[in-house]
């Protein structure tokens, strides 16, 4: 695939106890987006945050949150990320999911073999 010039991004904020039944929810986007043939998807996990609950989850020793905050990010061309987008609304129970124009620079995938990160021998 080759992604560059305008395209889109897709990212869902969402809580870390959020799942789709036996699965959490960012493991179900990352499933799809990858079933459709997107070009990425990459979870972050925060260690504080708040949103609409106006809660504050963080990972302070003091006040240990057991759902913090999740980003999901997708990014690919306007049609595909529209298309994504529209089948995973109803997955979305609580949280913000928004589409921003962005600029690719460089996508290139990595070779999948047991030697390491672009073909070199682990290191370690």
């Amino acid at each position: 695939m080759d992604l560059s010039g305008p395209a889109k991004r897709l990212t869902i904020l969402i809580g870390e106890q959020d799942h789709v039944g036996r699965h959490s929810l960012a493991f179900e986007i990352v499933k799809r987006a990858h079933a459709a043939g997107l070009a990425g998807a990459t979870v972050f996990r925060g260690v504080e945050g708040f949103g609409k609950s106006n809660h504050i989850h963080t990972t302070r020793i003091l006040s240990l949150s057991d759902d913090l905050p999740v980003c999901i990010v997708v990014i690919d061309s306007a049609p595909v990320i529209a298309a994504f987008a529209e089948a995973i609304q109803e997955l979305v129970e609580g949280g913000l999911v928004i589409v921003e124009d962005v600029e690719v620079l460089r996508y290139v995938r990595h070779s999948r073999d047991d030697s390491g990160p672009a073909g070199r021998e682990p290191t370690g």
